[in-house]
C-alpha cells in the first residue's frame, strides 16, 4: 500500500496477509495512552493491526468531526513492528483518515476497534464519548466495531484483567460478525480482589449527569466557568450497564447511530393537530 502523506513523503508499503483480519485501532485518549498500548497488543495477537489515533487527548469530543480547519496525519513509531498514524483530528476523523486515506483503494478493516478508554462509558455517556463515536464510525461505513472502556479514571489504571475478554469479544465478533449497522460498547469493571463475575449483554442504563457551572475568575478579573456535576442513576433495574459493572460484571450494549424515536412516530401522527 503507499500513500502520499501530509509532508510530501511516501510512506511505506504496508504489506497485510490475506488470511489473518485486519485490524483499525483508534481511541480518545490519545495515542500515547496506556488503554491504547493494551489494546493494540492484544490485537496484534489476533490479526495485522493498523493504528490511527489523535495526537492528543479528544475525550467527550463526541461524534465531532473537523469541518472548515487543517486535518494532519503523521506516522508514529511508538508501537515497535505496527504500521500507526497520530491525526490532529478526532477520534471519527480517524477512522475516516483510516478508511478513505490510509486505506483508499485498499483492503478495508475487518473490525474497528476504540480504547480502551480511561473510565467509564456507560448510559448517557455513550452519547459524548469519542471513544464510542469512533466505533460507531465504523458501523456507520458497514464495519463490525467495538468500543472498550475501562470503569477506572486513574492514569496508572491496570488493564491486565481485561485482556482475555477484549480478545474473546474481539474474535467473536469477527467470527459472527454484527447486525448491520450496530456497534459494541463493552465496559469494564475495574481491577478488585474479586474476579470479573462474567459478561452481561444489557440495555443502556437510565441515568443522566447533573451539571453545575462554578463562575471563576483569571488574574485579569475576567470570568469563565468550570462545569462540575453528579452523575445520578434513576434506573433501579438489573439489566442495565450500570447494574452490571457495579456487581462486577462486563457490560456488552449493542448500540446503533439511528436515532429515530419509532414509537414516537405514531404517537405525533395521531395526536398533532396541524398534521
Amino acid at each position: 500500500m503507499k500513500n502520499l502523506l501530509g509532508n510530501g513523503t511516501l510512506m511505506n508499503s504496508y504489506t497485510m496477509a490475506e488470511d489473518k483480519p485486519l485490524i483499525l485501532v483508534t481511541n480518545d485518549d490519545g495515542i500515547t495512552s496506556k488503554g491504547i498500548r493494551t489494546l493494540v497488543n492484544v490485537m496484534k495477537q489476533i490479526g495485522d493491526v493498523l493504528v490511527v489515533a489523535p495526537d492528543s487527548p479528544q475525550s467527550g469530543m463526541g461524534h465531532a468531526i473537523t469541518v472548515g480547519e487543517t486535518l494532519r496525519l503523521e506516522k508514529n513509531h511508538i508501537f515497535e513492528g505496527i504500521t500507526a498514524f497520530e491525526c490532529s483530528g478526532t477520534p471519527a476523523d480517524c477512522v475516516k483518515m483510516a478508511r478513505h486515506f490510509v486505506l483508499k483503494d485498499q483492503r478495508q478493516p475487518d473490525v474497528v476497534v476504540s480504547g480502551i478508554n480511561h473510565g467509564s462509558n456507560t448510559s448517557i455517556s455513550v452519547l459524548y464519548s469519542g471513544t464510542m463515536s469512533a466505533a460507531i464510525e465504523g458501523a456507520i461505513e458497514g464495519t463490525p466495531s467495538i468500543g472498550f472502556s475501562l470503569c477506572d479514571y486513574s492514569h496508572d489504571a491496570d488493564f491486565s484483567h481485561v485482556e482475555f475478554y477484549v480478545r474473546s469479544i474481539t474474535q467473536q465478533v469477527l467470527r459472527k460478525s454484527l447486525p448491520k449497522g450496530v456497534a459494541l460498547n463493552v465496559n469494564f469493571p475495574p481491577k478488585r480482589n474479586e474476579s470479573i463475575k462474567g459478561i452481561r449483554i444489557c440495555r443502556q442504563a437510565n441515568a443522566k449527569w447533573v451539571e453545575e457551572f462554578v463562575q471563576r475568575y483569571d488574574p485579569n478579573g475576567r470570568s469563565y466557568f468550570w462545569m462540575t456535576g453528579n452523575f445520578v442513576n434513576f434506573d433501579k433495574g438489573e439489566d442495565n450497564d450500570e447494574w452490571a459493572i457495579a456487581n462486577n460484571y462486563i457490560s456488552v450494549v449493542p448500540c446503533q447511530f439511528d436515532l429515530t424515536a419509532h414509537q414516537a412516530i405514531r404517537t405525533i401522527n395521531e395526536d398533532w393537530e396541524i398534521l
